[in-house]
């Protein structure tokens, strides 16, 4: 089932915001009109991916504290310390909405 999150446009173009929502810490990425979720908490320390870096053009979001570049399609670290994936959820906009599906989609968690 999915659960409404927040609305595309309480997140600017080319950046993440934090959702705290049923026990689960979600970065909202918006680029252009792709919208993105991940988990909020970098792999490598406790700290949130939101208030990092978007890098659209490359597809990643990176870790303010140590620099690591997590990859918002997959999860993925595209750069070190951080050698974990993030959580990634399916998304679905309708409208100004964005619906989440709570259960990890890649299970790298």
């Amino acid at each position: 089932m999915s659960t409404r999150i927040c609305s595309v446009s309480d997140v600017e173009p080319d950046s993440a915001i934090r959702v705290d929502i049923e026990g689960h810490r979600l970065a909202v990425v918006r680029c252009g009109d792709d919208v993105y979720v991940i988990g909020d908490r970098c792999t490598h320390a406790d700290i949130s991916l939101s208030e990092g870096e978007v890098d659209c053009s490359e597809g990643t979001i990176e870790c303010w504290k140590h620099g690591s570049e997590f990859r918002l399609d997959n999860g993925e670290p595209e750069t070190l310390p951080a050698t974990k994936p993030v959580p990634t959820y399916a998304v679905t906009v309708d409208g100004d909405d964005v619906y989440v599906e709570l259960s990890v989609e890649s299970e790298n968690a």
